[in-house]
């Protein structure tokens, strides 16, 4: 039988102050970097869903000393140099769900003495890696897809000497795919650029400068110097944008609802959400604003609010893509027709989301139409309830669940255990903060 979790709605809203887990892709980048760099770095907050640990198992099967207390961890390394293939060189490199850690891994490992094999589960081989395979390819590395399609397994073959520097232009906007070159850059002669069709998340270029990368950053194009040493660095991760959207919406569907969240990461490459939800007629205030490790962080303030259709596309689409599976149910509650467009990388995720929420939000009642780039929604302003499956995708699992408190009849999830791959204690905190109890079956 299938596990499934039974949302019902929640009638008295939200209200009081939260914080949430740190963020998911600063807390990869951060051990990363940190494996990378002689000395000890602390990262305090550091998201430990399961993506994460599988980040933290990887460096540290490449020889990294690493210690967790809490959310804590602490990373001590002797660089790059020292690191070595895991004991049984015939097994892989273990990535799990998680795109992040084998799309940067590959390029770390692309400049590499020993040989390494990055492998993951079901859904994270059918995700491209041809995206990284081809750039590393041109940097003079050895890296083949044992996959169909250019797909993982992938097998990194050592190199005799450091990869050559370059200027590739990416046909997507992928901060994963920029963060590979730029840290097989690293290893590299001469100076390596990247050059976007559009302006992907930041992280990399604003933490990596910390850890002693020599970075330059000018519009859409992002360059690093190889060859340079990094050094330990302490890092503060903030609250994870991502996972507050889910909160975010919630306070705003829910009617009394007033919630306050606490040290959320405002990157403004990431905060598309915000200005769409606000777009809609949302209630949304930032307090407390400030700059924690370069990055802005802040409280946000949320209220109930009525909501209008609106239109999504352009740059937009890239700096929500994560938020678009919880956009798209905020959508079927407004009122009004609702489109998405332009987002065909939702396609490629941990599952085709296109599909995955239009199949869903059609069982809930919503009359949806489903395009090749992303989605129409008549908005009634209300949900009736139903059965969906979240189709073993973490953001689908807990944007339904968020349609679920907001609906008529509630919602019955199928496969929600999905959400510890980035919030294991999800479901705990919305049954704190919003009175109802989930069942199980």
């Amino acid at each position: 039988m299938t596990p499934s979790v039974t949302i019902p709605p929640a009638p008295h809203g939200i209200q009081g102050e939260i914080r949430l887990p740190g963020d998911k892709s600063i807390s990869h980048r951060a051990v990363l970097f940190a494996a990378l760099a002689t000395g000890e770095s602390c990262i305090r907050g550091c998201s430990l869903g399961e993506d994460n640990l599988r980040t933290i198992r990887a460096v540290q099967s490449l020889g990294v000393g690493i210690a967790q207390h809490d959310t804590t961890v602490i990373v001590k390394s002797r660089g790059r140099d020292a690191f070595h293939p895991p004991s049984d060189v015939d097994a892989s490199i273990d990535c799990g769900n998680s795109g992040t850690t084998m799309r940067l891994l590959s390029g770390i490992l692309a400049g590499c003495s020993f040989t390494s094999r990055l492998d993951g589960d079901a859904s994270l081989r059918r995700r491209p890696m041809g995206r990284v395979i081809e750039p590393l390819r041109l940097m003079g590395a050895t890296i083949e897809s044992e996959g169909e399609q250019h797909c993982a397994p992938l097998r990194i073959t050592g190199q005799s000497g450091p990869l050559t520097g370059m200027t590739y232009t990416s046909a997507v906007a992928s901060a994963q795919v920029k963060s590979a070159i730029l840290l097989a850059g690293l290893h590299a002669t001469g100076r390596t650029t990247v050059i976007e069709p559009a302006r992907s998340r930041d992280h990399t270029e604003r933490l990596l400068p910390a850890f002693g990368g020599r970075l330059a950053v000018q519009g859409r194009t992002v360059s690093v110097e190889g060859g340079t040493p990094l050094h330990a660095q302490d890092v503060n991760v903030p609250g994870d944008l991502s996972s507050a959207a889910f909160f975010i919406a919630a306070a705003l569907l829910l009617p009394h609802s007033e919630l306050r969240i606490r040290q959320i990461g405002l990157n403004p490459t990431r905060t598309g959400i915000v200005d769409i939800f606000r777009a809609m007629g949302a209630q949304i205030e930032i307090h407390n604003a400030r700059d924690v490790c370069g990055e802005p962080v802040g409280d946000l303030v949320v209220r109930s609010s009525p909501l209008r259709g609106v239109t999504v596309d352009g740059e937009l689409i890239v700096r929500a893509i994560d938020e678009l599976p919880m956009l798209a149910v905020v959508m079927a509650f407004a009122q009004g027709r609702s489109v998405i467009r332009g987002a065909e990388e939702l396609r490629v995720k941990e599952s085709d989301r296109i599909h995955a929420l239009a199949v869903a939000l059609a069982a809930l009642g919503v009359t949806v139409e489903e395009r090749r780039d992303g989605l129409v929604i008549a908005g009634q302003g209300r949900v009736r309830g139903g059965t969906v499956h979240s189709q073993g995708d973490h953001r689908i699992a807990m944007a339904l669940s968020v349609a679920g408190l907001g609906s008529d009849e509630g919602v019955i999830v199928r496969e929600p255990e999905c959400i510890a791959i980035s919030f294991p204690g999800y479901y705990r905190l919305v049954q704190e903060v919003t009175g109802v109890r989930l069942e199980t079956g």
